[in-house]
């Protein structure tokens, strides 16, 4: 609903409305007559002024237009209102949707630090390692629609701070919607956490933490903002060309008050965070008369993602909508409460599936996709949101479009557009399956990989090879485990119904792991397989066949090592814990072993790796490449096969960040984080505490238990990963499957009580990790509830209990009562969905 105020004073009608109202197509409008116009309703408000100071412009919070006529013909005056409020109702609340906005946040003053020289002499690492100043970009500089400060010219002084708990004030203490950063680690290798501190006007104060990535890595990979082919080091003496990598991280700002100090991470010396650049999205403030939600699209971004709609493939197209008011301003006219339909428009360009939201309030942003045919590369596009009946609220213009890629090239640029499937983003669990040789032995000692029992074994008087030498003996090498892999009760139905069971969405196979063995047919690339070997089953075709026929709702994905530990053909290629050649006999070093199955070959990233790979993508139809290690590789011819192959074939497929390029998730390992990482990843752990190979050391009661594996599930989900477990759990579907971060928060620590959030379209989700207490659950964050709206109670049954709620309207805090009886069938987790109310 809009509310127009006409305020009569003297000689002057002042009219007051949204300052977003298009004037210019009201004044046009006044000019003449319209007939047949679609009418809507809306209040007015006509008063005649009680003084000069009320009528005055600088009284309204909104822009006013002024109707003056001579002669104080007051009649007139009347009349002209009368024809304004005929012609606001006929053009209805049609706007441009205000820009996203940024600010820059100036931090040259911090700046303690040179990254960048044209000759190496700069010193970015501590090493006398910097990047080159000729291939950064000079600012201002925009990504992802978004202003930073860097330098006009790099090389000529510090152009970055190290972090190291420097307070940054603010000019003035500002609401904020999001805050985002330019920064890069200097180490080498992997990610690591560091945590910003926000403090806001009333003292109170927000951790944010970031998993921030090194400016280069290697052998696995990351994908930065800015990236340069490689970098110097030895202060200029040498280059390396590993690309190097500025990143750009966002993150939301709780808004309940003004944010007035920026915190950076503390010092850390292993992996220092240098900070290039900050801006602030600040929040829309209107001090009073707040009627309507302030809308803008965040992005809208033409993504490689598909589906078939009506015979036809379209594209995705993802909108990011925000509601840019602060979250204090909550109510139902500050948020959308009814079906708001998102439509692209632009030449060529036709919307077959719209996308919707239902409910967006203050501080809060939605996305959804919208699918279309006809994108142009390179064309401009708008998107336009209508309201529940049909009337078009606003619109947003300039945005670059691409063009669904039907021909993968191996090409790195336009491998790197690539993205994870829609349904790899909505799967959320996975089943991890490590099964192979190693799985005789099956032993580690605490802290270490069972499955990596071949390499620790190659170790003299290390736990593992005291702990052969005992059990079978030193005239026993790895490779005679090979007759003892009998798998004489694999039954692949079995496994597939497992899976499903347990909730999982997709399953990935270890096909061969760092010993080489495969548990494919390997063709005459190597007959060290379980085809050719042990067993003499493909067990890889057993599994996706069986899937396929009778779970064809499970994706299906292949772990696949590309280096070997042993393999002599892999030499020319090794490096650290993945050498190649034969190895020494772990109790008589000069005595080689044999690898067993091995055939003559060339080269083994032409003969034995990039076959390996093409036969699992295309005969073998893997879903996912969850390649480990990276190394050598010929990723890039494989990944353009893969994905073309797929297209053609209807299917959507991904690539981890292990295969060496073109990365598409990232892959940590029995990790969770503090807060929300908006880029695809997928955490990875056994029901082990360490271990995903099967590990016999490992007491009954050091596993992982239902609660441990439902509340990470839970946690993971809620920071927008997917989780991947060697053995699956049962969880409340409602609120982990096909459900999206909440964008303000993804967690609530209270001191006797751990809450996570996630979100739908139409619902959202509060999940307690601990039994609520008192008959009461109290959610100090102000979440996206509106009278009219229902609590229920998930039950692992399926049941639905209804509860009553309040909220305190000051602060925001929600309280939920629950009865006993109605907590007495949760044991892992309490899910509690809250069921918008649409309009």
């Amino acid at each position: 609903m809009l509310i127009v105020n006409l305020v009569l004073y003297s000689d002057t009608l002042y009219c007051e409305f949204p300052k977003a109202f298009p004037l210019a197509d009201a004044e046009e409008e006044l000019s003449h007559d319209n007939s047949h116009m679609r009418f809507y309703l809306y209040v007015f408000f006509l008063r005649p002024a009680r003084d000069a100071r009320e009528a005055t412009p600088d009284t309204f919070p909104f822009c006013t237009v002024i109707l003056r006529t001579t002669g104080r013909r007051r009649f007139m005056l009347y009349a002209m209102a009368l024809h304004l409020l005929v012609t606001l109702t006929i053009i209805g609340f049609s706007y441009a949707l205000v820009d996203y906005p940024s600010t820059i946040v100036p931090i040259r003053t911090l700046f303690n630090n040179q990254a960048a020289s044209s000759d190496g002499s700069a010193d970015f690492d501590g090493l006398g390692s910097c990047f080159d100043s000729k291939q950064l970009p000079h600012g201002p500089w925009l990504s992802d629609g978004i202003s930073y400060d860097l330098p006009s010219v790099w090389g000529e002084g510090n152009d970055n701070v190290i972090a190291s708990g420097q307070a940054l004030s603010l000019e003035q203490p500002t609401f904020a919607h999001e805050l985002h950063f330019l920064y890069s680690g200097d180490a080498s290798g992997g990610e690591f956490v560091a945590n910003f501190v926000l403090t806001f006007t009333d003292n109170s104060t927000q951790l944010v933490q970031m998993y921030a990535r090194n400016w280069w890595k290697w052998p696995l990979l990351n994908n930065g903002a800015i990236q340069t082919a490689y970098h110097f080091e030895n202060n200029g003496m040498q280059k390396n060309f590993n690309t190097s990598q500025i990143y750009q991280w966002s993150t939301s700002v709780l808004s309940e008050h003004a944010l007035k100090t920026i915190t950076l991470p503390p010092m850390n010396t292993k992996h220092r965070l240098h900070v290039f650049a900050m801006s602030l999205s600040p929040s829309t403030i209107f001090e009073n008369n707040v009627s309507s939600p302030a809308l803008s699209v965040r992005r809208a971004r033409f993504t490689s993602r598909w589906e078939m709609i009506n015979g036809e493939r379209a594209q995705a197209v993802e909108v990011t909508l925000a509601n840019l008011l602060p979250a204090f301003l909550l109510s139902f006219g500050s948020s959308i409460t009814s079906r708001h339909e998102i439509t692209i428009r632009g030449a060529g360009i036709e919307t077959l599936s719209s996308g919707f939201v239902y409910r967006l309030v203050p501080g809060d942003q939605a996305r959804v996709d919208v699918f279309v045919i006809g994108s142009p590369n390179d064309g401009r596009a708008s998107v336009h949101i209508q309201d529940s009946q049909g009337r078009e609220i606003g619109s947003s213009d300039g945005w670059t479009t691409s063009s669904l890629i039907e021909n993968w090239t191996p090409d790195p640029k336009v491998l790197s557009i690539h993205e994870t499937p829609s349904w790899w983003n909505k799967a959320k669990f996975g089943i991890f399956i490590h099964w192979g040789i190693y799985s005789y032995p099956a032993w580690a000692p605490s802290g270490t990989y069972a499955e990596w029992y071949d390499w620790d074994l190659h170790s003299p008087d290390s736990p593992t090879w005291n702990h052969h030498l005992e059990t079978f003996g030193k005239d026993v090498v790895y490779d005679n485990f090979i007759a003892n892999f009998t798998a004489a009760k694999f039954n692949a139905s079995e496994w597939v119904d497992l899976f499903d069971k347990a909730g999982a969405k997709y399953f990935v196979f270890v096909s061969k792991h760092h010993d080489g063995f495969a548990l494919f047919d390997t063709g005459n690339t190597t007959h060290r397989s379980s085809v050719h070997l042990g067993p003499k089953r493909d067990f890889l075709s057993e599994l996706l066949d069986t899937a396929k026929r009778e779970r064809p709702n499970l994706h299906r994905g292949t772990y696949y090592s590309l280096p070997e530990w042993y393999n002599p053909d892999y030499a020319k290629y090794g490096f650290g814990s993945w050498p190649g050649g034969l190895a020494h006999n772990a109790f008589n070093i000069s005595e080689l072993e044999s690898y067993t199955g091995r055939l003559a070959i060339d080269d083994y990233l032409t003969d034995v790796q990039l076959p390996h790979m093409l036969d699992l993508a295309l005969k073998y139809e893997t879903e996912i490449m969850w390649c480990d290690i990276g190394g050598s590789n010929r990723t890039i011819e494989f990944a353009a096969q893969f994905y073309d192959h797929a297209f053609k074939n209807g299917r959507q497929v991904t690539i981890n960040n292990r295969c060496g390029a073109v990365p598409d998730f990232d892959t940590p390992e029995y990790a969770t984080f503090g807060s929300t990482q908006t880029q695809p990843w997928e955490s990875s752990e056994g029901m082990d505490p360490f271990s995903y190979g099967l590990n016999l050391a490992t007491q009954a009661n050091q596993y992982k238990n239902g609660t441990t594996i439902i509340q990470t599930l839970v946690d993971i989900v809620s920071k927008n990963g997917n989780f991947l477990l060697d053995v699956g759990p049962t969880a409340e579907g409602d609120c982990i499957y096909d459900t999206e971060y909440w964008f303000p928060s993804s967690q609530e620590l209270q001191p006797e009580q751990s809450i996570r959030f996630t979100t739908t379209p139409k619902t959202f989700c509060i999940i307690t990790f601990s039994r609520p207490q008192n008959g009461q659950v109290a959610i100090q964050k102000r979440v996206p509830i509106l009278q009219g709206d229902e609590i229920r109670l998930l039950d692992p049954d399926g049941k639905r209990h209804a509860l009553k709620w309040s909220v305190d309207n000051e602060s925001g805090q929600l309280i939920i009562d629950v009865s006993e009886s109605e907590l007495a069938s949760g044991r892992y987790s309490w899910a509690f969905q809250v069921a918008y109310r649409i309009i």
